[in-house]
């Protein structure tokens, strides 16, 4: 599976690795990204998510069910 979030979306962006030089070289900026296990007590069973670390700010600050509903919404999970 590729590296993205599956709360938020978020994945990883491209750009140019300057050198001292200016030299400009493709690179890649990751996110973020953690493997985490949630305990989703409206369908009593553990979910794992991979998840940015401003998805766990948003499901700390939204709850974790109203995030896995819009998520499934937008397709982020299945």
């Amino acid at each position: 599976m590729s590296r993205i979030c599956q709360i938020t979306g978020k994945r990883a962006l491209t750009g140019n690795k300057v050198s001292h030089s200016n030299r400009k070289t493709k690179r890649k900026f990751n996110i973020n990204l953690k493997a985490k296990r949630f305990f989703l007590a409206e369908e009593n069973q553990w979910i794992t998510l991979k998840v940015s670390t401003s998805g766990m700010r948003n499901i700390s600050k939204n709850g974790l069910y109203a995030c896995v509903k819009e998520a499934r919404a937008n397709g982020f999970i299945k």
